[in-house]
C-alpha cells in the first residue's frame, strides 16, 4: 500500500519525509493551488461579460468565488494528479491554521481523489510529532475553510471595490485594503499629532552628591512644597502643560537663580525608603511578539522575521510560527525546565511549572506558543545554524527557557534630600537575585549587560546624613513629539486593537511601503502625502473602513465563523449588498467626490495647498492672477512641511536658484537647489551643451542656509579618490550617498564593496589607512554596511537578451529576482528552492511591462466553489 502526503513547500517535504515510512511519498503544493483571478486576463471568457467578473466573486449568487489555477501552478497540479494515481491513500498535511485548512480543501476539490483521504495536522516537525499526528488524523474542518474563504472574499470586495475609486479620484496604482487602510490611518493620525505638536521648554536641577567618598546623583523634585514640572506634566499630543496642573515650571533664568541660591547650603537626608519588588518573565513568543522583538533586537522587519521563522519551522527547529497562543505543552515545559537546571542551576528554576493564558479569543488555531521543537530543546550553539537563522532561533530559545525561570528580585531605593525649601530625590535599584534576567531581558540584546544596566547602586544613607554637594547643574528639557510608528510598535498596536491577524502583518507593512503610503527610515514608518490624501477620502466617505473598532468587530466575526458561532453568508450579504452595503455606498460616493478635492492634502497652518499630482505631491499658491506650483521633495514628510519650507520651494520656482558663489578654479557659479531627494548644490547651469551639470547632495542635518562656498566646493569634489587597495590595486573612494557618507572599493567586474563611515569619520579628511580599516570590518546586516556584492541566495543562469546573470537575492521584504538594475517580486507560490530561470524571466518581463503578461493567454482551469456542506 502506498500513501501520498501533500504539504506546502519542498523544505517541509524534505524534513517530514525523514519521519515517515518508506512507502510514503511526500510532495509539495507550493502554497495555494487555486485563488481568485489576480487580473482581468485570468477571468475565463465565459465569465468576462458578467458584472461581477472584475471581482472574481459572484455577488449575485451567494458570493460564489471564481477560483482559477494560476499559470505557474498548472504543472504542479498535473504532477500531483499523476502522483495520486499511484497512491492507495491521500494524506493532506498542510499547516494547521485557516490557510492550511483552505489549501487542503482546494487540493481535495481539484484532485477529486477516489482513495481514502485523511487530514493530518501537527505544530512541529519532529519524529515524535509526525508519528503522533499519523495516528490522530481527522477530517477537513469546514468552519475553518469558511472563515478563510470569507476573509479572502472580504479582502477582495474591499480592495477591488474601493481601489478603482482611488484611481479615479486621486491617482493610478493606489490600493485600499480591509486591514491595510486602517494601518495607514494609524500612521497618518500619528503624523497629524506631530504636526499639531508645539514643543515646550522646562528646566530643573541635577545635583552630584557624595557620601563616604561614593558619588551619586539626585534630581530636583519640589520647590516650596510644590512639585517641579517634569515630562509627565505635559500633554504628549500637544507638547503643552496639561490644564490646571499645579506644578512649578522653571525657566532657564529661574533655574540659574535657584542654583545660585542653593550653592554652599547644607544638604540633609530627610527620608529613605527601600521597597522589594519582583519581575516576572514574559510569556513565550506569539507571532506578534516575535515580530516585535525581531524588529527591536535583531533589526529585521516583520516580513523577514516571518520568512526566517517559516524556514526554521519547516526544517524542524521550532514549532509552528503562526499562533496567537502563549500556551506551552507539558512536554515543552519539561524541556525548558531541564535547560534551566542544566544551564543555570536549580536556584534559577521557577518553583512551579509556569503556564500562561492567552488573552486573544481567536487563539484557537495553533494551540501552542512559538518554541524550540521537540521534547528536548537543542542549544543554539548545537544547531549548526548561522546568521539571522541562528539569531532568531537563539531569541526563541531564550524567551522559552526564561518563561520557566524564577522571578527576578529587586530592591527599589528612594532617598529624599532637602536643601533650603527644595527637595531632591535619588533613586537606586539593586538586583538581589537576577532570576530569568540571566537568560533573557525583553528589548535587550545581552542579558548580562542588561543586568548591569538595571542596577543603580547608592551609598548607605540614613535620615539626618549630610552628603556633600560636589556639583549642581541646570538642565533644560524640551517636550518631544509623539514617536512615529516602527514596524514593532505598529504590529503591537494592530494586535492590541484587534485589527487583522498577526500572520498577515508582515505582508501588510510590506504593501504599505511598496505602494508609496509610507517610507521606512531608521526603523520609522513615515506616512507620505499620498497616504494623507487617501486616508482623508476614506475618513470623509467610508469612516467605518478605517475605524479600528469596526475592523476589530469584523475580525471577531471571522473568528466566530471559524468556531461555527456565526454564519458566513448572511455576514457577507449585509456587508456588501443593500442600501448601506459597500457596493451601493461606493456608487453613491463616486458622484459626490470631486477629484480636485480628493487630491488635496489637508494640512493646518499652511497658506499653500498641497496636492497629489501625476508625478507626486506638489504645493500650489495663488500669486496674484497666477497659480505657482512647486514639487515637494520625496524625503520631505507631511510633519516637516512648514511655512519656511514652502517659502523656500516657491522662491526657487519664482526667482530661480540661490547662488552660493563662484567656483575658485573654474569660475562657474554654484547654485543651491531643492530636488526630489532634498537640497543639493549644482555647478553651473543646465544648457544644451551641459545637460547634466555636476551635483552633490547636502549631508544629513545640514540646512541650505548653513552651506558656505568652501563646503559647496568640497561637496562637488566628491567622489574623492583616497588611493589604491594594497591587495587588489583597485581604487578606493569616499563619497556621499542618499543614506550617508561611505567608502567604496571598486574592483570592476568583481563588484563594489561598500562601508558606511562612522560618526567620528570626516568625509573630507578621512585617510586611505582609515578607509582600509573600515573595509576590513565585516559587513553588517540590514541598516548597517552597504554592499553591492552580497552573495545571491541562488544563481539561476543568464538572461537570453544580454547574457547578464539572473539571481535570487535576500531583501528586507523577502527574496526577489534581480537582473541588472531590475528587481522583481518572486512569482506567487515560488520559493528560492523551486524557482527556475524561465519563471524568473517571466517575473522580470512583467515588471518591465508594468504587470502586463507578455506570454500568450491560455484558458485557465476554472471552477466556481462547489460547497460540500449546506448553505448557511
Amino acid at each position: 500500500m502506498s500513501t501520498l502526503v501533500i504539504v506546502e513547500s519542498p523544505t517541509k517535504a524534505r524534513t517530514i519525509r525523514n519521519y515517515l515510512p518508506s512507502d510514503y511519498r511526500v510532495e509539495a503544493s507550493m502554497g495555494h493551488v487555486r485563488d481568485l483571478p489576480a487580473s482581468a486576463d485570468e477571468v475565463p471568457p465565459t465569465y468576462k461579460d458578467k458584472t461581477w467578473a472584475n471581482l472574481g466573486v459572484n455577488v449575485e449568487e451567494n458570493f460564489e468565488p471564481l477560483y482559477v489555477i494560476p499559470k505557474n501552478k498548472k504543472k504542479i497540479v498535473k504532477e500531483l494528479q499523476e502522483a495520486l494515481k499511484a497512491a492507495d491513500e491521500l494524506i493532506l498535511a498542510t499547516d494547521e491554521d485557516r490557510e492550511g485548512e483552505s489549501i487542503s480543501w482546494h487540493l481535495m476539490q481539484l484532485l477529486k481523489p477516489k482513495v481514502p483521504i485523511k487530514r493530518m495536522v501537527f505544530h512541529e516537525i519532529t519524529r515524535e510529532a509526525i508519528q503522533s499526528a499519523l495516528k490522530n488524523c481527522r477530517e477537513i474542518n469546514e468552519n475553518l475553510v469558511h472563515a478563510q474563504e470569507t476573509r479572502r472574499i472580504l479582502d477582495r470586495l474591499v480592495g477591488y471595490t474601493l481601489s478603482p475609486l482611488l484611481w479615479k479620484k486621486i491617482a493610478k496604482g493606489l490600493s485600499a485594503g480591509r486591514v491595510q487602510s486602517v494601518a495607514v490611518r494609524l500612521l497618518v493620525e500619528r503624523e497629524r499629532e506631530r504636526r499639531a505638536f508645539h514643543s515646550a521648554s522646562y528646566w530643573d536641577l541635577k545635583a552630584t552628591l557624595e557620601q563616604e567618598k561614593s558619588p551619586f546623583e539626585a534630581k530636583l523634585m519640589t520647590l516650596g512644597g510644590k512639585k517641579i514640572a517634569t515630562g509627565s506634566d505635559f500633554d504628549p499630543k500637544t507638547g503643552q502643560l496639561f490644564p490646571k496642573r499645579d506644578v512649578v515650571v522653571l525657566n532657564e533664568a529661574g533655574a540659574e537663580a535657584l542654583k545660585e541660591r542653593l550653592t554652599g547650603k547644607l544638604w540633609t537626608v530627610t527620608n529613605t525608603e527601600a521597597k522589594p519588588t519582583t519581575r516576572k518573565p514574559a510569556p513565550p513568543f506569539t507571532t506578534s511578539t516575535l515580530q516585535q522583538e525581531g524588529n527591536r533586537k535583531l533589526g529585521i522587519g516583520s516580513k523577514e522575521t516571518m520568512r526566517i521563522a517559516q524556514k526554521l519551522y519547516e526544517e524542524g527547529y521550532i514549532t509552528y510560527m503562526r499562533t496567537d497562543s502563549v500556551h506551552l505543552s507539558d512536554q515543552a515545559i519539561a524541556a525548558a525546565r531541564t535547560c534551566v537546571e542544566e544551564m543555570y542551576g536549580k536556584q534559577y528554576l521557577s518553583p512551579k511549572p509556569r503556564q500562561y493564558s492567552t488573552k486573544s479569543k481567536g487563539a484557537q488555531e495553533a494551540h501552542e506558543a512559538i518554541r524550540p521543537a521537540g521534547s528536548e530543546f537543542r542549544l543554539p550553539r548545537e544547531t549548526g545554524l548561522s546568521g539571522q537563522e541562528f539569531a532568531l532561533y537563539d531569541l526563541i530559545w531564550k524567551r522559552t527557557v526564561a518563561s520557566q525561570m524564577a522571578e527576578a528580585r529587586l530592591t527599589q531605593i528612594s532617598v529624599t534630600i532637602g536643601v533650603e525649601d527644595a527637595e531632591f530625590r535619588s533613586s537606586g535599584k539593586q538586583i538581589d537575585f537576577p532570576g530569568f534576567f540571566r537568560a533573557y531581558v525583553e528589548g535587550s540584546d545581552d542579558p548580562e549587560a542588561a543586568i548591569e544596566d538595571q542596577e543603580v547602586i547608592l551609598p548607605p544613607l540614613k535620615e539626618g546624613d549630610h552628603p556633600d554637594c560636589k556639583q549642581l547643574d541646570v538642565l533644560g528639557h524640551e517636550t518631544q513629539p509623539p514617536a512615529r510608528y516602527t514596524e514593532a510598535s505598529l504590529v503591537k498596536t494592530l494586535e492590541t486593537e484587534g485589527v487583522g491577524r498577526p500572520s498577515t502583518y508582515a505582508s501588510i507593512i510590506g504593501t504599505i511601503v511598496e505602494r508609496g503610503y509610507a517610507q521606512l527610515r531608521n526603523k520609522a514608518l513615515i506616512p507620505t502625502f499620498t497616504a494623507f490624501a487617501v486616508v482623508s477620502l476614506l475618513e470623509n466617505h467610508f469612516p467605518d473602513l478605517v475605524n479600528t473598532g469596526f475592523t476589530s468587530k469584523m475580525e471577531q466575526t471571522l473568528d466566530d465563523i471559524a468556531t461555527g458561532e456565526a454564519k458566513w453568508l448572511p455576514y457577507l450579504q449585509k456587508f456588501y449588498l443593500g442600501d448601506k452595503g459597500l457596493e451601493n455606498q461606493v456608487k453613491l460616493r463616486e458622484n459626490e467626490i470631486e477629484p480636485g478635492e480628493a487630491r488635496a492634502v489637508p494640512l493646518e497652518n499652511l497658506e499653500a495647498t498641497v496636492k497629489i499630482g501625476r508625478y507626486g505631491p506638489y504645493i500650489e499658491v495663488q500669486n496674484g492672477e497666477e497659480v505657482v506650483t512647486a514639487s515637494i521633495p520625496a524625503d520631505l514628510t507631511p510633519a516637516d512641511l512648514d511655512p519656511q519650507q514652502v517659502e523656500l520651494l516657491l522662491k526657487q520656482k519664482t526667482e530661480g536658484p540661490e547662488k552660493v558663489g563662484l567656483h575658485p578654479e573654474t569660475g562657474e557659479p554654484i547654485y543651491m537647489l531643492i530636488g526630489s531627494y532634498g537640497p543639493y548644490v549644482q555647478l553651473g547651469e543646465v544648457t544644451e551643451d551641459n545637460k547634466k551639470p555636476k551635483r552633490a547632495s547636502l549631508p544629513k542635518g545640514t540646512k541650505p542656509e548653513d552651506v558656505t562656498l568652501e563646503m559647496a566646493v568640497d561637496l562637488l569634489s566628491l567622489p574623492r579618490t583616497l588611493g589604491n587597495h594594497p591587495a587588489t590595486g583597485a581604487k578606493i573612494q569616499v563619497n556621499l550617498g542618499r543614506f550617508g557618507p561611505y567608502v567604496v572599493h571598486d574592483q570592476g567586474k568583481e563588484g563594489k564593496d561598500y562601508r558606511s563611515l562612522k560618526a567620528e569619520d570626516n568625509l573630507f579628511t578621512i585617510t586611505l589607512e582609515r578607509a582600509l580599516e573600515l573595509l576590513a570590518q565585516p559587513k553588517k546586516g540590514r541598516g548597517g554596511g552597504r554592499s553591492s556584492t552580497k552573495k545571491p541566495l541562488k544563481e539561476l543562469g543568464v538572461h537570453p537578451d544580454d547574457n547578464e546573470p539572473v539571481n535570487i537575492y535576500d531583501g528586507p521584504y523577502g527574496a526577489y529576482v534581480k537582473h541588472g538594475k531590475t528587481n522583481a517580486k518572486m512569482p506567487e507560490g515560488e520559493t528560492v528552492e523551486t524557482i527556475t530561470l524561465e519563471k524568473a524571466l517571466e517575473a522580470l518581463a512583467e515588471k518591465k511591462t508594468g504587470g502586463k503578461k507578455t506570454t500568450s493567454t491560455r484558458k485557465k482551469t476554472t471552477t466556481t466553489r462547489k460547497k460540500t456542506t449546506t448553505k448557511k
